[in-house]
């Protein structure tokens, strides 16, 4: 899949690097700002469940 993007972007090696991080950082922001937001109803993350101790030994 890498190699198929790399071969997809325009431009010399260094141009392609660039591109390469700003399409990393570009599904960065979208994973961040829309897919987990969206998804976070559903994550069970919130729900922590604790046994109360009592510290006596």
């Amino acid at each position: 899949m890498y190699a198929w993007i790399w071969h997809r972007l325009p431009g010399p090696w260094p141009v392609r690097t660039l591109l390469g991080l700003v399409l990393l950082l570009l599904v960065v922001v979208v994973l961040f700002t829309l897919v987990f937001p969206a998804v976070s109803g559903w994550l069970p993350i919130d729900r922590v469940t604790l046994t109360p101790t009592t510290g006596a030994g």
